[in-house]
């Protein structure tokens, strides 16, 4: 299956390209990413292939860094609770990879002691990420601030670690980070003293920790439970561009239709009654608006022509769209009617 990354990770996107001279829209658009996914799933694929894109049009080899410095630990959205409430900081580098995976699909974090160093490692596992130098360099700054914000002026790490060239003057790096990258090197770590992650945190919560933990237990078991809800949001953004079809959907989420339809299965339903579903509910919802022809809704609804439309409509109702909206129409005005307050009565003549 195609990695996933949760929405959060665009958190701050639009602010920071629009600062690097790009047009957020733009390049969202190209990258073939939905720009108001905050508490959504994106393709990892194409979050990757975002901040390489930035990278290029803004002429900025460190957009991925600097992107990630701006987010920070926010960027993590819910292990950020979990993380907050830990006894230690090696508790909640503990909890930050046992969870990752909740967060992005696509990579992986590991914690490791060796003598008296302690390394944070981020690898790209996603195979279909030709490049990720970007996505690897965010990880890396979002960790630098996430470890900050957790130590304070106790982090002062030894060493970073990263697998790809430099690809600025190192001294640029040292600026951002306050340590010179060693480049080049067998994996990518953050690299400190072991000692540091027992230093206490000042917000623990055990109680609350239970919850955060119950909570990403649930979200983990989702990932693929949400595919079906994915797919339906796909589908409501594309049906007015015209008739859609399984080949474009698993496109836009790097699948082939196979895999996709295998997963849809295994949730329960398929592309077709999804899109069916979709199409009904929509269907529903705008021929409520009087102002739009019936034709223009078969059009909008991805249909060849209105007869297809009616057909499918009849099917899911019983009866023909038309008759609906008159039934429809009536209804609202005998409510209307009956809303209405009645005319003030007027007084009786009296003779004298």
């Amino acid at each position: 299956m195609t990695s996933f990354v949760r929405g959060i990770a665009l958190l701050g996107f639009d602010e920071f390209a629009i600062s690097q001279g790009l047009d957020s829209h733009a390049v969202l658009t190209e990258a073939g990413l939905p720009a108001d996914v905050l508490d959504g799933l994106i393709s990892g694929v194409r979050f990757n292939t975002l901040l390489e894109l930035c990278a290029r049009r803004s002429g900025n080899p460190l957009f991925g860094l600097q992107f990630g410095l701006q987010q920070g630990s926010q960027a993590l959205g819910g292990l950020l609770y979990l993380i907050q409430s830990a006894s230690t900081a090696g508790d909640a580098l503990q909890a930050l990879t046992q969870y990752f995976h909740v967060h992005s699909s696509g990579a992986e974090l590991h914690l490791e002691q060796q003598g008296g160093q302690a390394r944070l490692l981020y690898e790209v596992i996603d195979r279909d990420a030709t490049s990720a130098r970007q996505t690897v360099e965010l990880a890396m700054g979002i960790g630098a601030q996430l470890m900050q914000s957790l130590l304070g002026q106790l982090w002062k790490p030894s060493a970073l670690w990263l697998r790809h060239p430099a690809a600025n003057e190192p001294g640029t790096y040292r600026r951002l980070l306050g340590v010179t990258p060693r480049f080049d090197s067998p994996v990518n770590a953050w690299v400190f003293d072991a000692a540091l992650l027992e230093t206490p945190l000042s917000a623990t919560d055990e109680r609350f920790q239970q919850l955060a933990r119950r909570h990403l237990d649930e979200l983990a078991r989702m990932t693929v439970q949400e595919l079906p809800a994915y797919v339906q949001k796909l589908l409501r953004q594309r049906l007015p561009e015209g008739h859609i079809t399984i080949e474009q959907v698993a496109g836009h989420m790097q699948l082939s239709p196979r895999t996709l339809q295998r997963y849809l299965q295994a949730e329960g339903t398929g592309f077709q009654e999804l899109l069916d579903k979709t199409r009904q509910a929509m269907a529903t919802r705008y021929i409520c608006d009087s102002s739009i022809r019936l034709t223009q809704l078969a059009e909008l609804l991805g249909y060849a022509d209105l007869s297809a439309f009616s057909r499918a409509f009849t099917r899911w109702n019983g009866v023909s769209p038309q008759k609906w909206k008159q039934h429809y129409q009536q209804t609202q005005r005998l409510a209307e009617s009956v809303a209405a307050p009645a005319p003030p009565r007027r007084p009786r003549a009296t003779g004298r």
